[in-house]
Formats: C-alpha cells, sequence, structure tokens
C-alpha cells in the first residue's frame, strides 16, 4: 500500500516572487513601474478633484468618469505598492488574510471598471440617440442606482472568490511565482481540486465582462448609426468626438486584458517572466492613460485642470511667505 507523506497545512504567510526569471532586473523594472504609478494616481486625483470642484462638470457623463478614476487608483494602490516592496525592499512574504484581500480588490476592481464603461456606454447612448430625453432618462437617482448596481454586481460576483480560496488546504509550498496575489495562481498552490476556482475563476466574471462588452458593441452600433444620420458633416463630427475619448479608454482596458488572458490561458510556450510582466504593466498602463485620454480630448477637463493650477499658483503668490 502506498501512503503518501502530505502535510496538510493552512499558510500564514506567502512568499511573492517578483517576477521570476527577470530578478536581476527588478531594480530597473520597478524605476518605470514607479513612475506610471505615480503618474497614474496624481492624472486620477486631479481628475476627481477638477470633476468635483467644477460645476460644470455635475454631469452623469463626469460622475462615471470620476468613478472610473476612482477605480484605477484602487487598482493600483492594490498592486504595485507591494511589487515595488518586493523589487526595491525585498519584501517578500505576504500575510495569507491580506493576499486574499489582495486578490478580492483586483478581481472587483476588474469587474467593477468593465461595469462602468458600460454606463458609460449607456450614457452615451443616450447623449446621442435620445438627447431630449437625456435629463429625464439620466436624473441623479437613476445615476445612484446606476453606481450601486455596480458595486453591488462587482462585490457579489467576487465575494465567492474568498470562500472559494480560504476551503482550500495547502501542503507542499506557499511560494507564488508573482508580483501580487490572483485567485488563480494562489488556488493552484493547494493540494486539492480547484475545478470549482478554474470554473468560477475564469467563467463567472469573464462571461459578465463578454456581456458588458456585448453590450458596449451594442450601443455603439446604435450610436453610429444615429450619428451617421445626421444631415450635416459638423454635427456628426461634433457627436463623433463625445465619444472619441470614451472609445479610446474602451480599447485600453479590453484589449490589454483579454489579450492578457488568453495568453494567460492558451499561451503556454510563452514564459512565465511575460505572462507576469503583462500583468504588471496591465494594472498600471490604463490607469495611468486613462486621465490623459479624457484630459487632451476633453475641452471641458483642460479647462478645469488649467483653472486649477491658475488657483494654486495664485495662492502661492498670495502666500505671506512670499
Amino acid at each position: 500500500m502506498t501512503h503518501t507523506n502530505l502535510t496538510i497545512f493552512h499558510p500564514t504567510v506567502f512568499v511573492l516572487l517578483g517576477i521570476p526569471g527577470l530578478e536581476a532586473y527588478h531594480s530597473w523594472l520597478s524605476i518605470p513601474l514607479c513612475l506610471m504609478y505615480i503618474t497614474a494616481v496624481l492624472g486620477n486625483s486631479i481628475l476627481i478633484v477638477v470633476i468635483i470642484k467644477n460645476i460644470n462638470l455635475h454631469e452623469p457623463m463626469y460622475f462615471f468618469l470620476s468613478m472610473l478614476a476612482m477605480t484605477d487608483i484602487m487598482l493600483s494602490t492594490t498592486t504595485v505598492p507591494k511589487a515595488l516592496a518586493i523589487f526595491w525592499l525585498h519584501d517578500h512574504d505576504i500575510a495569507f488574510d491580506a493576499c486574499v484581500t489582495q486578490v478580492f480588490f483586483v478581481h472587483v476592481m476588474f469587474v467593477g471598471e468593465s461595469a462602468i464603461l458600460l454606463a458609460m456606454a449607456f450614457d452615451r447612448y443616450v447623449a446621442i440617440c435620445a438627447p431630449l430625453h437625456y435629463s429625464t432618462v439620466l436624473t441623479w437617482p437613476v445615476v445612484g442606482r446606476i453606481a450601486l448596481a455596480i458595486v453591488t454586481r462587482s462585490f457579489c460576483i467576487i465575494f465567492p472568490v474568498i470562500f472559494l480560496l480560504k476551503r482550500l488546504p495547502f501542503c507542499q509550498t506557499n511560494i507564488i511565482p508573482h508580483s501580487y496575489c490572483e485567485h488563480i495562481g494562489v488556488a493552484r498552490l493547494a493540494c486539492a481540486d480547484i475545478t470549482i476556482n478554474i470554473w468560477y475563476g475564469f467563467s463567472v466574471p469573464i462571461v459578465m465582462v463578454i456581456l458588458d462588452v456585448i453590450l458596449i458593441t451594442v450601443s455603439y452600433s446604435l450610436i453610429l448609426r444615429a450619428v451617421f444620420r445626421l444631415p450635416s458633416q459638423d454635427a456628426r463630427h461634433k457627436a463623433l468626438s463625445t465619444c472619441g475619448s470614451h472609445l479610446c479608454v474602451i480599447l485600453m482596458f479590453y484589449v490589454p486584458s483579454f489579450f492578457t488572458l488568453l495568453t494567460h490561458r492558451f499561451g503556454h510556450n510563452i514564459p512565465r517572466h511575460v505572462h507576469i510582466l503583462l500583468a504588471n504593466l496591465y494594472v498600471v498602463v490604463p490607469p495611468m492613460l486613462n486621465p490623459i485620454v479624457y484630459g487632451v480630448k476633453t475641452r471641458q477637463i483642460r479647462e478645469g485642470v488649467a483653472h486649477q493650477f491658475f488657483d494654486i499658483k495664485a495662492w502661492c503668490c498670495a502666500s505671506p511667505l512670499n
């Protein structure tokens, strides 16, 4: 009779390796990662402040944009500081509960951002296809219910992941070859059947995101049909320009996410360090670019940012220290 001597344990600490295979370059990789993180946090924070302080931006479109900015800050802050601690301080340890918390927030932010992009697409659909009914359809109570639905849906979809991870027994290693904790990466360390984790982790959130993509595609199909029916070229250009920044953000979110997902799932010949490097870039590059895209393409935001800087400059010049 064969006896397998496996000691079942529940690890109190996991060890994050960073980017295996690129340990010699951790210090160099940390520099652009840190700069992108600072840019993402500052850019999105400025965007939120401008939207809050500028009464002309107190519209549903900019409310959803502020939600997107807040989600981007949380996504980057959930992952990048720990990665930098690994690269700079060799602080590889992360408590089990902290790891599960990181898993929860990474996935909640991903599903939540997808839902926010869908809400923004609906906002543009109403604004262009039914402009006379915009103020009656997207009232603030309706916008509040949409925001609550986004938060509730994201929470309910990802919350079971906590229990799916906590139920697993671990018997071999607590080393995670990654710079942050993600659901399947942690589950694969377990010495038990993780079919439910794989099914739930890949199916439920992805199905919801694909549903969002389908609805966004339908919205923009209807928007384009309405735009090309407009009589004048100037009207068509103006209508399309209001959607340009949103379309850029949609592409920056979904193209890298689906590329990362597909390469992770089917790209078995791709080196592991490439997967992990892409995962690190995904949580910081779109959050860094989103406020830049909206700042460049949206006149009201450009004016709001300029006004804020003028206010700061005027305050500094009026300071008693000067």
